[in-house]
């Protein structure tokens, strides 16, 4: 009965968290327990277990008496976020080099082409945008540093997904992400260092312009440039 419960509070779980990743929720949604349980088919118990552990990540907001809504982002933490993923993913990146071999870049190179073809698609760009910087996290080989890594980009990806909604795709991301390749083929640890975290520090000042000029962002997700 206990792995039964533990398996509908992670399909809760997922479901909310997938939700707000990519938009379906956004920030001052109020959730309803039963409404999910029912999606999921499962009972209400699961679900309210699954909305505490979403609000311990800073996902959602549970107040007495009126449930559980998605709760927003402010400037600060989406620039506390991304400062935090600059040095944590430059990190990853200078410990995955000596896991980065030949199969490995062609991997990285067939991801980019796939963000190139999807350049005009938001949804699409941005899933596979987040799959080339978990793919290059994870041959780090550190769990620990994947996990927190992962949850950061959860955190803002809904923020990425509108903002490439309102503004043009800036024609550096494309320069920095193959400015990163250029340097993981060099082999250049400190090299490779500096062009992750260039990358993902550039995508605060119009994240930051954006936010200012009033366009709603979406929910914060406590787990992407």
């Amino acid at each position: 009965m206990d792995r039964l419960l533990a398996s509908a509070e992670q399909e809760a779980y997922d479901y909310v968290l997938q939700r707000i990743r990519n938009g379906a929720f956004r920030a001052g949604d109020r959730l309803i327990a039963e409404d999910i349980a029912v999606a999921i088919s499962a009972s209400r118990m699961p679900v309210r277990v699954a909305f505490r552990r979403l609000a311990t990540e800073g996902l959602l907001l549970i107040r007495p008496n009126r449930g559980a809504t998605v709760r927003g982002i402010t400037v600060a933490e989406m620039r506390e976020v991304f400062e935090m993923r600059a040095v944590l993913e430059a990190q990853a990146v200078r410990v995955a080099l000596p896991h980065l071999g030949a199969q490995e870049l062609r991997d990285v190179e067939n991801l980019l082409e796939r963000m190139d073809r999807h350049g005009a698609d938001v949804q699409q760009w941005v899933t596979h945008h987040r799959n080339l910087h978990e793919y290059l996290c994870g041959l780090s080989q550190r769990p620990r540093l994947i996990a927190q890594i992962a949850a950061l980009h959860s955190f803002v990806e809904p923020h990425m997904r509108l903002w490439m909604e309102h503004t043009a795709k800036p024609n550096s991301t494309e320069h920095d992400h193959h400015a990163l390749l250029h340097a993981l083929r060099r082999g250049d640890p400190d090299e490779v260092e500096e062009a992750m975290r260039e990358h993902i520090v550039s995508t605060i000042p119009p994240l930051e312009k954006l936010m200012a000029d009033g366009v709603p962002l979406p929910a914060a997700v406590s787990r992407q440039a």
